[in-house]
């Protein structure tokens, strides 16, 4: 039975951001936590292409009745992707297993569950990985941008939502998932907002509630208000916004710990500091997550290194203290769409020999 299991956590390995073992096994836990036996067998054929049930049930040699039941239930379950396609056929699709089924279980999160999720990221064997695109980027807030900045559209939080028409809103799975161990921030929970495809996901299997276009730009006024990072997907049509705080959220709590996250995060700008213009108010260190901002002898501090461009720190500041300026251009070129970054990290991290081809 545990061999099933070992075929699904080496699948999930060559999935983007990948699936790596623990020194305790508990990998294996975790994913009979979330797959049945029969589940995990099925799952090892998906690929990261969106195909109908006959294809899969084709090579799990099952009935393409048996093989629908089956991913139809995974999907409900958060344990892979589907979409309907213009035609109205449903389609399926290997979800990784961050970002993808983690964040698919915010409905689902039993304290069984985060107590192996806990003992899995406790354990895992530290190794090294390939260079890849990230699959999450970090955007200004508008209200930070100078009218004189050159800003691309998928730079503009408000381009990036003009550029759809379906929209949800989802829990944040990090603020419910400290919520629930006891611990956490007054943030609000209701911020991961969902475009597209991934709107439909949610909405269609009870992960989240469909809202409009005007509820969304409310929702990110909200954001900026509670402090919180712009994080979408790393494409030029995106997915989703995380709307993050640096106590909870796996990206920005990732970020702190580099000596430079500034070098580690994909963003376009960084913020410039004026000493000559500060009052020393201290809002900027008050709103910063990253601690780039922090009070020195009584005097405000500015760490370049550890800025990751959000404009937290410019959008409340009084005196024009603080701007934001380009970084420069470190060449690379963005996905069309989140599903193409997955198939582009996936490449990068040579998983193109996946059972029954990634793509």
């Amino acid at each position: 039975m545990d061999e099933v299991y070992r075929r699904l956590a080496e699948h999930l390995d060559r999935l983007p951001d990948g699936f790596p073992p623990s020194e305790s096994g508990a990998e294996i836990r975790l994913l009979r936590r979330l797959f049945t036996l029969e589940e995990a067998e099925l799952a090892v054929h998906l690929t990261l292409e969106r195909e109908g049930a006959e294809a899969i049930a084709s090579r799990a040699h099952l009935t393409e009745e048996e093989a629908e039941r089956r991913l139809g239930e995974m999907a409900r379950k958060g344990l892979i992707f589907s979409a309907e396609s213009e035609e109205g056929k449903v389609l399926y699709q290997a979800a990784p297993f961050v970002i993808g089924i983690y964040e698919f279980q915010v409905n689902r999160l039993s304290d069984e569950f985060l107590k192996d999720l806990s003992d899995y990221w406790s354990t895992v064997k530290e190794r090294e990985e390939p260079r890849t695109i990230s699959q999450m980027r970090t955007i200004p807030i508008n209200e930070s941008i100078d009218p004189r900045l050159e800003v691309l559209p998928y730079e503009n939080v408000y381009a990036l939502v003009e550029a759809h028409d379906k929209f949800a809103v989802a829990p944040c799975i990090c603020r419910s998932r400290a919520k629930k161990l006891g611990r956490g921030c007054d943030a609000p929970i209701d911020t991961c907002l969902i475009f597209g495809d991934f709107a439909d996901y949610y909405v269609r299997t009870g992960r989240g509630r469909r809202i409009t276009k005007e509820e969304v730009k409310q929702l990110l006024a909200k954001a900026n208000e509670a402090n919180l990072v712009l994080n979408p997907t790393n494409s030029m049509l995106i997915s989703a916004i995380c709307c993050c705080c640096g106590c909870c959220c796996g990206i920005l709590r990732g970020l702190k710990y580099e000596k430079k996250p500034s070098e580690a995060v994909a963003s376009s700008f960084i913020a410039e500091y004026d000493k000559s213009k500060c009052i020393g108010c201290l809002k900027c260190v008050d709103r910063c997550q990253m601690d780039a901002m922090t009070l020195d002898a009584n005097s405000v501090r500015s760490n370049k290194d550890r800025c990751i461009g959000c404009g937290l720190c410019v959008s409340t500041c009084p005196t024009g203290a603080l701007s934001l300026v380009r970084k420069p251009d470190r060449g690379e070129k963005l996905p069309e769409t989140f599903f193409d970054t997955w198939r582009v990290i996936a490449k990068q991290r040579g998983a193109a020999h996946l059972n029954g081809g990634c793509f």
